[in-house]
């Protein structure tokens, strides 16, 4: 039986890499039925939205999607194509693995680390007030009232918001995946030591939920501590969990660890919808051009695969994209940052395909 899959391209290098995702899963053997569905710049530009309701109908229905990455305007405007997908459907954990592969351009060794990021609060959830505003006094005397503290006239503000709710989810998210994972130790992240009553409350509710799960190692680090020693020893860490904005931050830190974004798969995941992503940008200045690494998005759709029970046919992919790695000969320019002769976009398919028929 197909499985009912919707394709959202993205815009920029997004259609190219998407198309090279495409080809590489079908490769698979695995029986796919694409449904196309549009989101970013391009669909604003066609169908008058930067997030059609007819994507987010798609995505409902189908409940699993892949996406390429999406252009959004920087400063005004739309907050965030993948924020507004994230709110939308309550795709709660934001999904990071951070997996070394032999030959990827990396100063380090063994590193094997999963992000587990929450997705819907935080300082993403879109509570702010802009300066100027009448709504801006209004907070400015409350918070006047209530501490005594002042916030000067001038300020624009972004409130944290940190439930008690969303932080037990996604810390037994994380501790789920390492005990169905095989992982031996969860690792929080926080600032409670400024922010008492913020991530003090999601250290304390991650320290309740890993009473849970005796199995399994439990330890919190504060959130700089943590950067310094992601970049002095991070194989001493395995699954990462960590409120939105330092998710964020972290991530793409992790991904740096093991070859840069390029080589960075992504999942959005709910109860019941999952969308699995390239984790890089949109990157329109080479659009059309067929240069940017499309494993990002490739190693997304190994994780899709397993998601939809094709396991046998994610390791395949997956050995194949690493065997392409290891060779070195059928890869991007990040990959090659010696300036070593490269291939494009769809040769980097093209490659893994060949690998995958032996």
């Amino acid at each position: 039986m197909a499985h009912n899959i919707t394709l959202i391209p993205g815009d920029g290098v997004g259609p190219e890499i998407s198309e090279a995702t495409r080809r590489v899963l079908d490769a698979t053997g695995v029986s796919i039925k694409w449904e196309l569905a549009y989101a970013g710049a391009d669909a604003r530009e066609q169908l008058g939205e930067l997030l059609p309701q007819a994507t987010l109908k798609s995505i409902r229905k189908n409940r699993v999607a892949i996406k390429g990455p999406v252009t959004t305007p920087v400063g005004s405007g739309f907050r965030s194509v993948n924020v507004a997908l994230r709110k939308e459907l309550d795709l709660y954990t934001c999904l990071r693995p951070c997996k070394i592969y032999p030959g990827a351009p990396t100063i380090f060794k063994n590193v094997d680390i999963v992000v587990v990021r929450e997705n819907t609060e935080d300082l993403y959830s879109g509570i702010e007030f802009e300066k100027g505003k009448a709504e801006t006094a209004k907070l400015r005397e409350l918070v006047a009232e209530a501490t005594g503290d002042k916030v000067k006239e001038d300020s624009g503000v972004s409130l944290k918001v940190i439930s008690e709710s969303a932080s037990r989810r996604i810390v037994k998210f994380a501790f789920e995946y390492a005990r169905a994972n095989n992982r031996k130790k969860v690792t929080a992240a926080h600032k409670a030591n400024i922010m008492k009553f913020s991530d003090g409350l999601f250290l304390a509710t991650a320290r309740e939920v890993a009473k849970e799960y005796p199995d399994i190692e439990f330890e919190d680090r504060i959130v700089d501590n943590l950067c310094m020693q992601l970049v002095r020893k991070p194989q001493q860490f395995s699954v990462l969990v960590l409120p939105n904005l330092y998710g964020d931050l972290i991530s793409d830190l992790c991904a740096g660890l093991v070859g840069g974004l390029g080589l960075a798969p992504g999942a959005n995941l709910g109860d019941r919808i999952a969308v699995f992503e390239a984790t890089h940008g949109s990157a329109p200045k080479y659009k059309g051009q067929n240069k940017v690494n499309p494993m990002s998005m490739m190693l997304s759709g190994v994780m899709m695969l397993r998601h939809i029970g094709e396991a046998e046919a994610a390791d395949r992919l997956e050995k194949a994209i690493a065997g392409v790695i290891a060779e070195g000969k059928s890869v991007t320019y990040d990959m090659k940052p010696d300036g070593a002769a490269v291939v494009g976009t769809s040769q980097v398919a093209d490659a893994i395909i060949e690998k995958m028929r032996g």
